[in-house]
């Protein structure tokens, strides 16, 4: 089969042994692969992915001298099912699947493991315990968006916020269109997008940002309305102010409890999600973020990066890493897909075939021509 192979940061179409399904395991045809920002970032990082691998105990990761076919955002039609698979997934079912496989007596990140070779092929291995067959004709573009929109919807499940919050996206890559999308989708009440590329703002409007801002010429901080606090004075005038009024009244510490469990006893805060991964956003963020701000870091950084503990501690800074998905999110995304409840048409911007890959990496660095630029094995397209 032809794949795509990355060594040494340089992406080549080359031929490879067709993959064999094992136990419990589905090969599909490719039907769509995402270029997803990761790879981007694996590509001529992977020995810092290899090394941050390590040091949560896994060591297979992908390596800049190891050859390894990127690509874990697929749909494919299942060609052929392993022993012990069952009679779920037959041979012609459209299908979208968790990235990771058995191999080798371990368990791999498909696409970014040579042991787990990805979907920028013609042929990929799925776990069938993993796969789920896609439901109401989606449209097989739409159904390879189910992985990167599950990150979005695993950001915000971890923000915990509520319709009735502010939400402040900085970047408007794809991880933060999507989590725009999911954001829409729940009814939350205001969101606040930034992003220095024009075209990346044009597209978080289209996915459903009510505020755009450009911030070489602004802080979306400053559309949070009424109720936050961006400055020691305003919290201490406010703990003072509070207290001299309150506390004439009888059962003031009654009545405190009450606003306190509430979530109205202390400032508003507006929940902001990071989706740049650059040095520095975070310390950024933390800077000027109005005070009790909760952050939810969704950009990979890939470089070592700084933080005042103390500028964050003092201004109660909650901030929250993100990183994947659950079965759970994965399968509830492919289905809000499916009946329409999110729309993630706007992010794809492109589709090219394997020859065209390498093309379409060096495309995307240019955030005004490109969001999301799809793979199709069997197209002959070069450019995007």
């Amino acid at each position: 089969m032809r794949a795509v192979s990355c060594l040494q940061g340089e992406l080549s179409v080359v031929d490879l042994p067709d993959p064999r399904p094992a136990a419990g395991q589905l090969l599909l045809a490719v039907s769509r692969c995402g270029i997803c920002g990761s790879d981007l970032h694996a590509r001529l990082h992977a020995d810092e992915l290899d090394g941050v691998a390590k040091s949560i105990g896994y060591n297979d990761s992908m390596r800049s001298d190891t050859p390894v076919v990127l690509g874990h955002e697929f749909c494919g039609e299942v060609i052929e099912t392993g022993p012990k698979t069952g009679k779920e997934f037959r041979p012609g079912t459209t299908v979208v699947s968790f990235p990771l496989m058995r191999a080798g007596g371990s368990i791999h990140l498909t696409g970014l493991s040579p042991h787990a070779p990805g979907a920028y092929a013609e042929r990929v291995i799925a776990e069938a315990s993993l796969s789920f067959a896609v439901p109401n004709g989606l449209d097989v573009g739409t159904a390879a968006l189910t992985e990167p929109m599950a990150v979005a919807l695993h950001a915000v499940r971890r923000s915990e916020i509520g319709r009735r919050d502010t939400a402040i996206v900085i970047g408007c890559g794809p991880v933060g269109l999507a989590i725009i999308c999911h954001l829409k989708a729940m009814g939350v009440d205001k969101i606040v997008a930034s992003d220095f590329s024009p075209g990346r703002r044009a597209l978080a409007a289209r996915c459903g940002a009510q505020v755009v801002v450009d911030p070489s010429n602004g802080s979306p901080y400053d559309h949070l309305g009424k109720g936050v606090i961006t400055g020691a004075q305003d919290l201490y005038e406010l703990a003072v102010g509070s207290m001299e009024k309150i506390r004439k009244l009888p059962g003031w510490n009654h009545l405190y409890r009450v606003a306190d469990k509430l979530g109205a006893a202390g400032p508003k805060r507006p929940v902001i999600f990071e989706c740049v991964g650059v040095p520095g956003m975070i310390e950024n963020i933390a800077a000027n973020a109005p005070l009790a701000s909760r952050v939810v870091v969704a950009g990979v950084c890939m470089e070592p990066d700084r933080l005042r503990p103390a500028l964050a501690g003092i201004k109660e800074i909650d901030l929250r890493f993100v990183f994947g998905y659950t079965p759970l999110e994965f399968r509830d995304t492919l289905h809000m897909l499916a009946d329409g409840k999110i729309d993630a048409a706007p992010m794809v911007t492109g589709t090219v075939g394997l020859d065209g890959v390498a093309a379409a990496f060096t495309a995307l660095g240019d955030p005004e021509r490109h969001a999301k630029i799809l793979i199709d094995p069997r197209s002959a397209a070069v450019d995007v």
